[in-house]
C-alpha cells in the first residue's frame, strides 16, 4: 500500500499502481468523468499513469490551467492526425499548448493552407475526436524512434530524436497518429467536441530565420460548442479594445520606424495619463519613506557583467556602445537594480540607515524580436516604477509585508477586483539558470512564502518562474473580459548584493551584507496601460481621465461663455477642452461620445440667461441643468464613488 496526500492535506491508502483516475473514481464518478491529468509529486502527468510510491497528488478539470493545457496540448496532436489524414504528405515540427489554445508548426511542401481550408479541417477533427480514441503513451529505444520517423521522412522530428537521451524517449499515439512526445495527455478524444482553427502563419523552424520556413496553424479547442461561441465572442470584444485602435483614437501614443520598432512616443494625452499613474505611486511611496533617485539610460559594460545581467542576456539584448576610448564599451539600461546598488554602496552604510527604499521610473531597453513586439505591450524601450529595499534579514519579513500592502492598493485603485499571487521559485531541474548559492535561494524563497502566508492573500507556485538571481511574487490580474495578465512583482534577492560586495555596519561593529527586495506594482509602465486601456475600454477612472469634460457651445456666439467656464472648473480642479468649431451641435455630441470623454457641457441661449451648463454623461445622456458649483460638487461625488 502507499499513501497519497490529496490538497487538502488528507492521506488516503491505495494499492502500487494506483492511477490518479482510479483516486479520483474512489472520490466520485463525476470527478472522474472531468479530469484530463494530474499533477504527482510536482509533476503533470497523464491520469492513467500508474503510481508507485507514496505521493502528492492534485487532479486538474477543465477549471485549472494545467487541465486546461492538457487538453490543448493533445488537441494539437488530434489536429496533427487531422492533417496528416487530409494531406498524407505533410511533415511535422512541434506543437505545443499556448496561453489559449495551441498551435502546430508544419511542412507543407508545395501545398498552401488558406482559410478556405479551415472548415474542412475543423470538421475532420470533431470527426476523428468522435472515434473516442485513446492516447496511448510508451517508451522507445532512440534506434526505433529514429527508424520510425525515417520511414516517414519526417527530418523535423529525426533531428529533436538526436538531441534526445536513449532512455528518455516516448512516443504517444491516438488513432492512426503517432507522435514524439513526453506528455502528458487527457485520457481520450471523446472531450474534444468544439474546435476552430484561428489563422495560419509563418514561422521559422525553431525560430531560426536561416532554416526553412514552416506554416504555423492556431487553433482552439473546447469540451462544449457554447463555450467557443463565447470565446469566439471575447474575442470580437478585445479586437474593439485592442490598446493599438484605441491609443491611437484617442491620441495617447505612437510609434514612427524611423524612431525604431518597439520604441513608442507618447503624445501629450498619453503624457498625461501617464504621468497621473506616476504621481499617484510617487506620493505613496513617499508615505512610506522612499527616496526617488534618476539614473543614466546607459552604463559600463563592466556594471551588467558584475550582476550576471550581460551573462543572461547579453547576447540576445542591445549590442555594446563603442566609444572612440580603445576597449571601452557601455549598454542600454537592461534593469534599474544593478545602478541602485551602485547607490548603496557609493558610500559607507550602517544598519541605522536600514531599511533604506530607493525608487526610480527608470527606462530601460531590452531587444524584442521583430516579430514579438506589439503595441505597448512588448516593447524595446520601456519605463519600470522600479524600487530596491536594501535591508537586514531581520526587516525582510516586515518589509516584504509593506511591498504586499503597496502593490494590493495599487491593483485596487485602478479598478482590478479579481486578481491572485503567483509564488515563482527555482526550477529544480533546470539550476544552470540561476545564479547564486542554494543557501541564499532557500532563504529568499521561504522568506516570500511567509510573508504571504501572514496576509489573506490567494496563491499558487509556479516553479521555474523565478528571475535568475531569486525568487518573486507575481501579480496575477483579470480584466473586464477575463483575461489574465501578470502585472507587479515583489522579487527577494540574496544575490545581487553577494555579487556587489554590498555592506553595511551593524549593531555589533561589523561589516554584514544587505538582503534585496526589487519592487515593481505596475511592472512597465507602456504595459500596464496597455492592459488598463483594453480593461476600461478607454473609459478611464475619472481621476485619471486626461480631458474630463468637454463644453459644446450650440453655436460660435456661446465660445466666450464657454471660456468663462473652463477657467471656473480649472479652479475645481477639473480640466477639460471646449469644441469650438463650426458643426452641429449633435455632430460635437458624437465626436465627444467616440473621444470617451466622461461629461459634456452644453451651453447655448437658456445657459447664458441662468449662467448654468446643460450636463450628458458619456454613454449615459442628460442629467439635467446645473450650476457651476453644483457641477463641480457632482464631479467630486462622481470622483470618490470610482475611488471606493
Amino acid at each position: 500500500m502507499i499513501n497519497i496526500t490529496l490538497p487538502d492535506g488528507s492521506i488516503r491508502q491505495y494499492e502500487a499502481g494506483v492511477t490518479p483516475m482510479d483516486i479520483a473514481l474512489s472520490i466520485s464518478e463525476g470527478l472522474a468523468r472531468n479530469v484530463l491529468s494530474a499533477s504527482v509529486n510536482g509533476e503533470v502527468v497523464d491520469a492513467t499513469r500508474a503510481i508507485a510510491n507514496d505521493a502528492v497528488v492534485r487532479l486538474f478539470t477543465w477549471n485549472d490551467r494545467e487541465g486546461k493545457q492538457t487538453f490543448w496540448h493533445s488537441s494539437a496532436h488530434l489536429l496533427a492526425e487531422t492533417l496528416e489524414a487530409l494531406y498524407p504528405n505533410v511533415k511535422f515540427g512541434i506543437g505545443p499548448p499556448i496561453e489559449t489554445g495551441f498551435y502546430y508548426d508544419v511542412d507543407t511542401g508545395d501545398m498552401t493552407l488558406t482559410p478556405a481550408d479551415m472548415p474542412k479541417i475543423e470538421e475532420k477533427m470533431l470527426e476523428l475526436a468522435r472515434n473516442k480514441s485513446a492516447y496511448a503513451r510508451r517508451s522507445v529505444s532512440k534506434a526505433e524512434a529514429l527508424a520510425y520517423f525515417t520511414e516517414k521522412n519526417d527530418p523535423y522530428k529525426l533531428e529533436l530524436i538526436n538531441e534526445l537521451e536513449d532512455g528518455t524517449i516516448t512516443f504517444y499515439q491516438q488513432g492512426n497518429f503517432t507522435d514524439l512526445c513526453k506528455g502528458p495527455h487527457i485520457s481520450d478524444t471523446s472531450p474534444i467536441k468544439a474546435a476552430k482553427i484561428m489563422n495560419f502563419a509563418g514561422a521559422y523552424w525553431r525560430g531560426d530565420e536561416k532554416r526553412k520556413m514552416m506554416t504555423r496553424i492556431y487553433a482552439v479547442t473546447f469540451p462544449k460548442q457554447k463555450e467557443l461561441t463565447e470565446y469566439l465572442e471575447l474575442l470580437e470584444e478585445a479586437k474593439k479594445r485592442d490598446h493599438r485602435k484605441l491609443g491611437a483614437e484617442l491620441e495617447l501614443f505612437m510609434f514612427s520606424e524611423k524612431v525604431g520598432s518597439g520604441l513608442p512616443i507618447w503624445l501629450p494625452k498619453g503624457t498625461q495619463l501617464r504621468e497621473r499613474l506616476q504621481n499617484y505611486l510617487r506620493g505613496e511611496q513617499e508615505k512610506r519613506g522612499y527616496q526617488m533617485v534618476v539614473t543614466p539610460h546607459i552604463g559600463h559594460k563592466l556594471l551588467y557583467e558584475t550582476s550576471g545581467h550581460y551573462a543572461k542576456y547579453g547576447a540576445d539584448s542591445f549590442q555594446p556602445i563603442k566609444t572612440p576610448r580603445e576597449g571601452e564599451e557601455f549598454l542600454l539600461k537592461p534593469m534599474n537594480c544593478p545602478h541602485h546598488c551602485e547607490i548603496f554602496g557609493h558610500k559607507p552604510r550602517s544598519y541605522k540607515e536600514l531599511p533604506l527604499r530607493i525608487g526610480e521610473f527608470g527606462t530601460v531597453y531590452r531587444y524584442e524580436q521583430t516579430g514579438e513586439l506589439h503595441g505597448l505591450s512588448r516593447v524595446r524601450g520601456f519605463t519600470q516604477d522600479d524600487a530596491h529595499i536594501f535591508c537586514t534579514q531581520d526587516q525582510v519579513k516586515g518589509e516584504f509585508l509593506n511591498v504586499l500592502e503597496l502593490t494590493t492598493q495599487v491593483i485596487k485603485k485602478m479598478g482590478f477586483k479579481n486578481f491572485t499571487a503567483q509564488i515563482s521559485l527555482r526550477d529544480p531541474n533546470n539550476p544552470d539558470k540561476y545564479i547564486g548559492s542554494d543557501e541564499n535561494w532557500n532563504a529568499a524563497e521561504h522568506a516570500i512564502i511567509d510573508a504571504t502566508k501572514d496576509v489573506d492573500l490567494e496563491t499558487t507556485t509556479a516553479y521555474g518562474e523565478a528571475a535568475f538571481y531569486g525568487p518573486k511574487l507575481d501579480f496575477m490580474i483579470k480584466d473586464a473580459l477575463g483575461r489574465s495578465w501578470q502585472l507587479g512583482t515583489i522579487q527577494v534577492d540574496y544575490n545581487l548584493p553577494e555579487r556587489f560586495k554590498l555592506e553595511y555596519i551593524g549593531s555589533d561593529n561589523k561589516a554584514h551584507r544587505p538582503v534585496m527586495i526589487h519592487r515593481a506594482p505596475f511592472g512597465s509602465m507602456e504595459r500596464f496601460i496597455s492592459i488598463l486601456i483594453e480593461h476600461t475600454a478607454g473609459k478611464f477612472p475619472l481621476w485619471l481621465t486626461p480631458d474630463q469634460f468637454m463644453i459644446l457651445p450650440v453655436s460660435e456666439r456661446f465660445n466666450e461663455y464657454a471660456e468663462g467656464i473652463k477657467v471656473e472648473l480649472a479652479r475645481f480642479d477639473i480640466r477639460g477642452l471646449i469644441d469650438d468649431r463650426n458643426e452641429s451641435i449633435g455632430k460635437k455630441i458624437r465626436d465627444t461620445e467616440l473621444k470617451r470623454i466622461p461629461f459634456m457641457l452644453i451651453v447655448g441661449d437658456k445657459e447664458v440667461e441662468q449662467n448654468t451648463i446643460s450636463v450628458r454623461r458619456q454613454g449615459q445622456g442628460d442629467l439635467g441643468s446645473m450650476t457651476i458649483e453644483g457641477f463641480a460638487r457632482f464631479f467630486n461625488e462622481e470622483l470618490e464613488k470610482g475611488e471606493e
